[in-house]
């Protein structure tokens, strides 16, 4: 049983489903139009986000990484980029997702560096120590069980790896704090209405609200196993970089 109310936080609060189903069905049910949703509700700014995620992995210079929660693949397509490794495996729940992200990897030309395949971050598929670093791109919230799912990337990666979590977290200084209440309680809702499900706005609203952000998060690294963690906020705090090591 998961000792975190985040987990508990589901995107349709009528359904008799368990969570890990509900948000593989919303992903499903939006994956078309989630590229474009995520420029348009960050300005583009979550292109920013990911790129100084990806930086935390540059020193250690990983050949095999395994991107958790891939979606449509932004996070490994970048990391070919900005990191030249051999391989990069994106796992997700949502078929709709990944297969998306399959058709931008093959108008990339980018099947023999980037594989994708249907996974759970709570079993994992592959052996011990499989992975020299692993990322997780505004993922962490929709784990069924976080604490599980944390450990079970500590397992798959090697010795000496990094995981490396980019998520969403909540401003604290205070006239910032306001405005980006304003933001998520009134305009991004409208904008969302525009384009898509408002069940995919409100979950995103209240998982972000229900998180356990910052230091609460770090303390969730290392009971998991994870050593040498620190975090870095972004853009006032709008979202947050955090890493460990095994």
């Amino acid at each position: 049983m998961s000792k975190y109310s985040h987990d508990h936080i589901v995107p349709f609060e009528d359904s008799a489903l368990g969570k890990k189903q509900q948000v593989s069905d919303m992903f499903d049910r939006i994956a078309f139009r989630y590229d474009f949703l995520n420029r348009l509700l960050s300005g583009g700014t979550d292109l920013y986000w990911r790129k100084k995620a990806i930086r935390e992995l540059a020193a250690i210079q990983p050949e095999n990484i395994l991107d958790v929660a891939t979606g449509t693949a932004d996070m490994a397509i970048m990391m070919t980029k900005y990191l030249s490794p051999k391989q990069v495996i994106g796992i997700d729940i949502s078929e709709g997702m990944l297969g998306l992200g399959r058709k931008k990897i093959a108008t990339l030309k980018l099947q023999n560096k980037i594989m994708l395949q249907s996974g759970d971050s709570e079993a994992i598929n592959f052996p011990d120590n499989s992975f020299d670093a692993i990322t997780v791109a505004f993922g962490v919230r929709n784990f069924e069980n976080l604490e599980k799912g944390m450990k079970e990337m500590r397992r798959v990666l090697r010795p000496g790896g990094k995981l490396v979590v980019l998520e969403f977290s909540k401003p604290k200084q205070g006239l910032f704090r306001k405005m980006y209440r304003f933001y998520m309680g009134f305009i991004a809702p409208g904008l969302v209405q525009l384009f898509s499900k408002k069940q995919a706005y409100q979950y995103l609203n209240k998982s972000v609200q229900a998180f356990p952000e910052g230091e609460t998060f770090i303390n969730i690294m290392h009971e998991a196993g994870f050593q040498q963690t620190y975090c870095k906020p972004l853009s006032l705090g709008i979202c947050t970089i955090y890493v460990g090591e095994k």
